[in-house]
């Protein structure tokens, strides 16, 4: 069982289901990390596909270190829950100056579940703007797509790029759009990512202790303005790139999945989603 205290909140875990990803910015010491790079550079060998987490990276692996420290197991727990399958490793590494970028995509085939695996992703290194960085785009994980159906797409408004310190965790949906930016630097870019899939059923594994507190008053759908905080709040704000007459649609995504996520099925953001559900036919007369 993750510590209590590392276990992220119910606000960021709103974040997550609405933008499809998390940040922590050096969140891994600058020792770790060098001793990291070397471990990196001499090989890492990877577990089978579905290893439970706990028997991958065996002492003394710094990378083990790393998944195991508090902090880590914590982001891990919440998200996926206890001692989760191990899915696959990847190094991925950018040589310096070169002339072409990674294209977008996503990481796997058409993935209708409501369950969902996540990418940690770990920047060993300071990672500048002219390193380039991994490129995702914030909101993307509930657009299905397969693989490189995307790749045509190099811009999008409102894309981040990861430029960080050394030491940043990036924790990611495995749907989200996302791809390898050119390194125009004279060094090579390193990142390390390990996909975990759930063993457990995805519900209220994080720290639901302000869960009630967090969900935001109710505000009527056409009220003049939307409450500036809350997990109402949270779930219902736009992205950039959300297209006009298809932005709702994103909304009740995320209210979905966090009905899905909470058990709560009554759970509602501004009434958009229980106006659907409403059939008069279905009500049992008085």
């Amino acid at each position: 069982m993750a510590d209590q205290k590392y276990l992220l909140n119910s606000e960021q875990m709103a974040s997550f289901v609405s933008r499809g990803f998390l940040r922590f910015d050096e969140l891994i010491p600058k020792g770790v990390n060098e001793r990291a790079m070397r471990e990196i550079d001499a090989g890492v060998t990877a577990a089978a596909a579905g290893t439970p987490l706990s028997q991958c990276y065996p002492a003394p692996s710094t990378l083990g270190e790393i998944l195991r420290s508090p902090e880590i197991e914590g982001i891990i727990y919440s998200l996926v829950g206890p001692d989760p399958l191990f899915d696959h490793q990847a190094v991925h590494v950018r040589e310096p100056n070169e002339d072409s970028a990674q294209h977008m995509h996503g990481d796997s085939t058409i993935d209708i579940r409501m369950h969902f695996d996540i990418q940690l992703m770990y920047f060993p290194h300071d990672v500048p703007l002219e390193m380039g960085g991994t490129l995702l785009v914030p909101g993307s994980q509930y657009r299905r797509i397969n693989e490189m159906d995307i790749a045509r797409y190099q811009n999008i408004v409102g894309q981040i790029s990861m430029v960080c310190k050394a030491g940043t965790i990036l924790v990611l949906h495995h749907g989200i759009w996302h791809c390898g930016r050119r390194n125009l630097s004279d060094q090579r870019r390193y990142m390390f990512k390990v996909r975990l899939n759930p063993a457990v059923r995805q519900m209220r594994l994080w720290n639901t202790s302000d869960l009630d507190a967090n969900v935001g008053k109710h505000t009527p759908i056409f009220a003049k303005e939307t409450p500036k905080d809350g997990i109402q709040a949270i779930l219902s704000s736009y992205e950039p790139w959300f297209e006009e007459g298809t932005k709702r649609l994103e909304i009740l995504n995320r209210i979905k999945m966090w009905r899905f996520l909470t058990g709560d099925e009554n759970f509602d953001a501004h009434y958009w989603l229980t106006r659907l559900e409403n059939m008069p036919e279905n009500r049992v007369s008085a």
